[in-house]
């Protein structure tokens, strides 16, 4: 008889709270969105043509980057700060910042420029940075760049 009370009190107790819950948060809380894919253009516009892959792509509040090189004579300092310079305005433009970053990969065309890249990357984060990933392309980069980088982030 105690265990059957005490079911039924758990149970009532179960539910007002949910309803407590739905009551202060509002109906709204009660349905949940399902997030979409959001393809986001660079000049605003989709291309004529299907591309080989999207730069940019939002899912609900996240949001990846593809891999950003450099592509032009330079040293490791110079294309890392034009690729970060290069997401930083990627993520902007989504609604983003490097602050919200949450995971960095880095490809790097030689490991010997490891720390290069590492003093033109550091601070560039914000005080928190971004969990980072940094290996050596075995056969380079694409388009002859030292460095690519791509990211995840929230929106």
């Amino acid at each position: 008889m105690k265990q059957t009370n005490r079911r039924s009190f758990l149970g009532r107790g179960v539910a007002t709270t949910a309803a407590a819950a739905v009551a202060v948060a509002g109906p709204a809380a009660a349905q949940t969105e399902k997030p979409t894919k959001r393809v986001i253009y660079r000049n605003g516009k989709k291309p004529e043509k299907t591309p080989l892959f999207n730069g940019t792509v939002a899912y609900g509040n996240l949001l990846f980057i593809a891999g950003v090189g450099a592509h032009f004579e330079g040293d490791i300092k110079a294309h890392t700060k034009h690729v970060l310079d290069s997401i930083q305005e990627q993520l902007e433009s989504a609604g983003s910042s490097m602050d919200k970053v949450l995971k960095c990969s880095v490809f790097l065309n030689d490991l010997k420029d490891y720390a290069g890249m590492n003093e033109t990357f550091q601070g560039r984060f914000g005080s928190e940075p971004p969990v980072r990933t940094t290996i050596a392309a075995a056969g380079g980069i694409p388009g002859n760049s030292l460095v690519e980088i791509d990211v995840i982030a929230y929106i």
